[in-house]
C-alpha cells in the first residue's frame, strides 16, 4: 500500500519521528533514554528489516562508509543490547550481527511512534 506523501508532509514526519524519540523517555527511570545517530538508526533498521546474516564488511558495503564506521555504530547500538555480535564459525574474519528481544522491541515502539506521527499528519 502506497502512501501519498507531499513533501512538506514527509518533513514533517521526519521531523515529528525525530522529536518523539528525542522526547520520549525510553530508559526508565532515571536513565537518559538511548540517543542515537541517524546513521545508528539507518544501521539497526538495515539489521532487522533485510535478511541476515549481517557482518561488519556486509553493512559497510551497503551504507558505503567504512568497517570502522559500522564498528563504532554497533558498539553504540550493543551497549543497549539492541544487537549483539559474534565470530563466524566458518570465517573467523568475519563478525556475524545478530538481532536480540530488545532490539525488536525497541523497533516496534520506534514502528508504533512512526505510524501515531503519521496518523496524526491527516
Amino acid at each position: 500500500m502506497a502512501i501519498e506523501l507531499k513533501p512538506s508532509q514527509a518533513l514533517r514526519l521526519l521531523h515529528d519521528v525525530s522529536l518523539g524519540l528525542v522526547q520520549q523517555d525510553r530508559g526508565g527511570g532515571d536513565a537518559p533514554a538511548p540517543d542515537f545517530t541517524l546513521r545508528q538508526i539507518a544501521v539497526l533498521l538495515t539489521i532487522y528489516l533485510e535478511p541476515p546474516p549481517h557482518t561488519v564488511r556486509g553493512l559497510a558495503a551497503k551504507l558505503i562508509v567504512t568497517k570502522p564506521v559500522i564498528t563504532r555504530a554497533l558498539d553504540a547500538l550493543g551497549k543497549q543490547e539492541l544487537l549483539s555480535r559474534r565470530r563466524d564459525d566458518v570465517d573467523k574474519r568475519n563478525v556475524i550481527v545478530q538481532r536480540t528481544v530488545k532490539g525488536a522491541l525497541y523497533l516496534e515502539e520506534l514502528g508504533d511512534l512512526v505510524v501515531a506521527k503519521g496518523r496524526a499528519l491527516s
